[in-house]
């Protein structure tokens, strides 16, 4: 089968599956209120490699650089910091607008129902929401509790349970008092939802979210087989919205850390590595080649095959970012998030790469992780060369891998960009 066999293939079955998912209301407000915060993430992500620009704390005084990152510190805080909120209220805003209601109203209370649900304690003080809530962490709860409260806020709406004002008040006044009602049922649902858990022993409704995913997953141990787990569901989480390093590493990091410094302890000490499977295993040989996912190839396999004025803007605009791994432009701009079209490559490469890298490694081809934690920034090849120990060889191995997953993205990539070329190209002759 030829190449273009091969990708009239996968658009005859894939291009049915997205059809479907792009009619579907719940997806459809989940990847619209993602692109309301895109530009919010795509300003934090620039901020995120400035301040953490590679090396930088070993060129100026200690001082210095912790007032340097302080003094941006705030540009990430207020953007992907609290991420989960600006998607919590685009999410909410875009289905309330799907029944034809008033969509300010429906993010709005989505974000307070969220806001509800979220436990308002940090270490001993009360009345305070840890930023860590309002970020990724808690984006499962937000998606969640986003279609809830505007389904219900639209379903009272549709049921007339309004305030009706007199003619001659102002239209806004008017909004105001018809989304009364609606707006304090569907918050008193969701505050009886927090009291009740408050009586379990899981006590806030994030607790048993957690819980019920993190319990399955401790039960994996290290090894490849884990691994592979681990990136899969890294993978998946991803290509629905939510931050799967922040809810896998949660559960893998303190193995992968006991890991890491077992390693390092055999390297100081001259003694042979015990370990592949390490921290640094994952943050050098998957992350650090662009981002979760290694999109740092899509950057390259835009620049060589894109076509389409959109591929083209975003390889632009992601392309700064991805070589210091930093990709939410690439996630939430080709997109990734939702997208079936990419949902193969973006699952297939990462779990190609794991294996090909804890193979060149477990026969000797390639150092293990030396246990030294590098600068999640570092650009690629110097991040690979500093991981094992400042052996050539890690770089290497990150460049064959880019190349593998380019290889597996080529004919995904190609078809979407085709897709967006061919729209841009209608829209042209309209």
């Amino acid at each position: 089968m030829n190449s273009n066999k091969f990708m009239d293939f996968l658009e005859k079955i894939l291009l049915p599956i997205a059809d479907k998912l792009n009619n579907n209301r719940y997806l459809t407000a989940l990847r619209d209120g993602f692109m309301v915060a895109l530009p919010l993430i795509i300003f934090g992500s620039i901020f995120v490699v400035i301040a953490n620009f590679p090396f930088l704390d070993h060129i100026i005084s200690k001082d210095a650089y912790t007032a340097y990152q302080n003094a941006l510190g705030s540009a990430s805080a207020a953007t992907l910091s609290i991420m989960g909120l600006f998607v919590i209220i685009g999410i909410g805003y875009k289905l309330t607008q799907h029944y034809g209601g008033e969509a300010l109203y429906g993010g709005v209370v989505a974000l307070a129902s969220f806001l509800i649900l979220t436990p308002q304690v940090l270490g001993k003080t009360t009345g305070v929401i840890p930023t860590s809530a309002l970020s990724a962490q808690g984006m499962f709860l937000g998606i969640f509790t986003a279609f809830i409260s505007a389904e219900l806020y639209c379903y009272f709406v549709n049921k007339n349970w309004t305030i009706k004002m007199p003619p001659g008040v102002p239209e806004a006044v008017s909004k105001s008092f018809s989304a009364l009602i609606p707006i304090a049922l569907t918050l008193i649902i969701f505050l009886a939802i927090r009291i009740i858990f408050s009586y379990t022993p899981f006590e806030t409704v994030q607790n048993f979210i957690y819980t019920i995913i993190q319990k399955p997953l401790t039960a994996l141990g290290s090894g490849l087989p884990a691994t592979i787990v681990a990136v899969l569901l890294i993978q998946l989480f991803w290509f629905f919205g939510l931050h799967g390093q922040v809810i896998i590493n949660s559960v893998f990091d303190p193995i992968w850390y006991t890991l890491n410094d077992q390693n390092l302890k055999a390297f100081q000490s001259g003694h042979e590595l015990p370990n592949i499977i390490t921290k640094q295993f994952i943050d050098s040989f998957l992350v650090g080649m662009g981002g979760t996912g290694m999109t740092l190839a899509v950057v390259v396999l835009i620049f060589i095959i894109g076509r389409s004025r959109q591929i083209k803007e975003l390889g632009k605009l992601g392309g700064p970012a991805g070589i210091f791994n930093v990709n939410e432009p690439i996630i939430f701009g080709l997109p990734i998030v939702m997208n079936p079209l990419v949902l193969i490559p973006w699952i297939l490469a990462p779990v190609v790469v794991t294996i090909i890298t804890y193979f060149s490694m477990a026969t000797g081809l390639v150092p293990k992780p030396a246990g030294v934690i590098v600068p999640w920034t570092t650009p690629i090849v110097i991040n690979g060369f500093l991981a094992t120990g400042n052996h050539w060889q890690g770089g290497v191995l990150q460049l064959v891998n880019l190349l593998v997953v380019m290889a597996i993205w080529w004919p995904f990539l190609k078809i979407l960009d085709k897709n967006y070329y061919e729209s841009e190209k209608k829209a042209s002759n309209e």
